[in-house]
């Protein structure tokens, strides 16, 4: 008998587990290529392949980017090639400039319908609104999860840096254009923001009935730093202003600032001495801890539920 309920508690257990779809969705900020940074030793050709690697290695079923340029894109694609993207230049809405792309497996997402808007008065082209230093723009996804036909929204963002006005008005812009675009359906949002969690616009997005930030409402955090890091390795900071935001039907379950790090070689590089103390074949060089952007990506284990 004990054994009879046993067999129905795993039968049980296995076919609650399978109607759960656990998703591992990310928020990632490049840092765009440029020559400053290849000069001070963070040039993009060194950090693409470990940020690729991150990428695999973590296993990130969907996220968001920013600052990408289409090179970059285009240098991430050649990488990871089970995935593709989606999302345009916010110069021209076609290549030009930084992008708030979308990277997806292609073989667990079908993409059914993609936009793009601009974080302005003017939504359709590209334009600096309010007091912003640059053109915003907001890229946005509707997927199908293959296996069990679950749809969801996905929007990916990246706020002025420098417009108090800008962030305050593309929070409730991007709040109306969910009510628009979703309608009700869940929603992941993604984003440099540019404001942390004790600012008055982060909490126009965390107070509203639309949206929650995953880092508020997860059992189980990772977080041993903020997520700006400034390609400061020894810098320490409680401030997020990268966060991922779920709708309500969202359940988020592990969330980690992912604080990876890699070694590049300096010009003299010298073996460190070991003193004597370990195996005669255990040698350590001398290299220089590196990280992979000037923020840390932000991954967050969800399950989206049935549908």
């Amino acid at each position: 008998m004990k054994s009879f309920f046993l067999i129905v508690s795993l039968l049980f257990s296995a076919v609650f587990i399978s109607d759960a779809q656990q998703l591992n969705v990310a928020t990632f900020n490049i840092r765009y290529k440029n020559g400053g940074d290849a000069r001070n030793g963070n040039g993009w050709d060194q950090r693409m392949p470990v940020i690729a690697d991150l990428i695999r290695f973590h296993d990130f079923d969907v996220f968001g980017t920013q600052e990408a340029l289409k090179e970059q894109l285009d240098d991430l694609s050649g990488k990871l090639t089970d995935y593709s993207y989606t999302g345009v230049g916010r110069n021209d809405g076609k290549d030009a400039g930084e992008h708030a792309a979308i990277f997806f497996k292609k073989d667990k997402f079908k993409l059914i319908k993609k936009g793009d808007f601009w974080l302005s008065e003017k939504t359709d082209k590209s334009n600096r609104g309010w007091d912003a230093a640059l053109p915003r723009i907001c890229s946005w996804a509707e997927f199908e999860e293959q296996t069990k036909g679950t749809r969801f929204y996905f929007f990916n963002t990246h706020f002025d840096h420098v417009g108090i006005q800008a962030r305050r008005e593309s929070a409730k812009l991007i709040l109306a254009k969910i009510k628009e675009i979703a309608a009700g359906a869940p929603v992941i949002l993604t984003g440099d923001f540019n404001v942390d969690q004790t600012n008055e616009i982060y909490g126009i997005l965390n107070g509203s009935d639309l949206l929650h930030d995953s880092y508020e409402t997860v059992p189980f955090k990772y977080a041993t730093n903020g997520t700006f890091n400034h390609f400061e390795i020894n810098a320490k900071t409680d401030s997020r202003i990268d966060h991922i935001f779920l709708s309500p039907s969202i359940t988020a379950k592990r969330y980690g600032v992912l604080t990876d790090s890699y070694r590049a070689p300096k010009e003299k590089t010298k073996e460190v001495n070991t003193s004597g103390n370990f195996p005669k074949e255990l040698k350590l060089q001398e290299y220089e801890a590196k990280l992979p952007s000037d923020h840390f990506p932000i991954m967050v284990v969800l399950d989206l539920g049935s549908k």
